[in-house]
């Protein structure tokens, strides 16, 4: 009996303890309300138009300025080499010395026959004179008179031919020592004292190449070109200059060149394998850093927009189907616009349409969010944006 008791008061108090936690729990429904959700807040940038240069970059090769190729105007014996292999040499200096003395000797030569012809002139000259006073007289015959001038016209002209004969072995023995034609760093030397050479040869004796200034070959697509002519057409650029634009180098292990450059010449006709032009430009190289045949890529300043809009990369979403777009917020609430894109420009893109200046770019926090939602707005922080990429 006290068992049934005992179970009774258990059921009795469990269903007191039931009643008094369901009067607690009304009571709390009903005194304290949910609070409001707060919109979720989203980084933004406002955009700012700036003056942006509009720049390719462009893979080429270092060229000479003036390349020499020294070959013996003479033949002969190579008696001495003159120059340090790789050194700095001047126009005029003497770079080999061929043997002279057959030249010399030649150049002896032509001054005796000289001598001789000019003897012979002389008698001529003396003859001719008396003659031509013997002929008034009738002392001589006219035929005579005449002989003796022709004699003198053929001494006068066998002079002129001898010293034309001297002044060649004049030149010939000068051309025995061989020397530069221009300013610049020497190559190699093919050949050894002791070697043997002749005349306008096919083999060089050694290279002198010019490396202050210093050119640089890049080549540009047509595309690009016509895509260029087209902006500055609408005005939507602003050509640096009409003939010449402003030029930097990257070097192969990506560092600047640290001297600017001017586009000097453009190909005027397009390599019909590869649809390009080639673009020449002139660099200073007093350190002779750039040596000709290195690999380069030219940055070519081909003109300026000073409205252009770039916003971060992270701010642009691509459909499958292409359409960019950015998330913007307008009046509070989130807005989605479809922006044209250009090109790249570090981390960043160039926007040519469908932003204004002074709207709001959501670039953090776009992910939670959907189009026509209240948000919270903070600035984004631009320097950290910068560094990315």
């Amino acid at each position: 009996m006290s068992t049934k008791i005992f179970a009774k008061y258990l059921v009795t108090a469990a269903v007191f303890l039931a009643l008094i936690l369901l009067v607690l729990l009304g009571g709390c429904s009903a005194g304290d309300p949910t609070p409001p959700v707060a919109p979720p807040t989203v980084s933004v940038i406002s955009v700012q138009p700036r003056s942006q240069v509009l720049t390719t970059e462009l893979a080429g090769r270092t060229q000479a300025f003036m390349v020499a190729e020294i070959r013996p105007q003479v033949g002969g014996i190579v008696q001495q080499r003159l120059f340090v292999e790789g050194a700095e040499v001047k126009a005029g200096q003497a770079l080999y010395q061929l043997d002279a003395a057959p030249y010399k000797a030649a150049l002896a030569q032509a001054q005796a026959s000289l001598s001789k012809v000019r003897a012979t002139l002389k008698s001529a000259q003396t003859t001719a004179s008396r003659n031509a006073q013997l002929v008034k007289i009738d002392a001589i015959s006219q035929q005579t008179n005449e002989d003796s001038q022709a004699t003198l016209l053929t001494a006068a002209a066998d002079v002129e031919a001898a010293q034309a004969d001297v002044e060649t072995a004049r030149i010939n023995l000068a051309y025995t020592r061989i020397t530069s034609p221009v300013a610049g760093r020497i190559e190699v030397s093919s050949v050894t004292p002791g070697a043997l050479v002749v005349a306008n040869q096919d083999t060089a004796l050694t290279t002198v190449q010019q490396l202050d200034p210093i050119y640089v070959d890049v080549t540009q697509s047509t595309t690009e070109l016509l895509n260029l002519k087209r902006e500055l057409a609408r005005g939507t650029l602003q050509g640096i200059g009409e003939d010449e634009a402003r030029i930097s180098l990257k070097l192969d292990d990506g560092s600047l060149y640290n001297h600017a450059g001017r586009l000097k010449f453009s190909g005027v006709s397009v390599n019909q394998s590869t649809g390009t032009v080639t673009l020449r430009a002139e660099f200073a190289n007093p350190e002779h850093l750039l040596l000709p045949g290195m690999y380069v890529r030219g940055v070519l300043e081909q003109g300026r927009d000073d409205q252009a809009i770039l916003i971060p990369q992270r701010a642009v979403n691509r459909s499958a189907s292409g359409v960019t777009s950015v998330l913007l917020v307008a009046g509070g609430k989130v807005e989605q616009r479809v922006v044209s894109v250009d090109r790249a420009v570090g981390n960043q893109w160039w926007v040519t349409a469908g932003l204004q200046a002074g709207e709001q770019v959501i670039v953090e926090g776009g992910q939670k969010v959907h189009v026509g939602a209240a948000v919270t707005v903070q600035s984004a922080d631009v320097g950290a944006l910068a560094k990315e990429g």
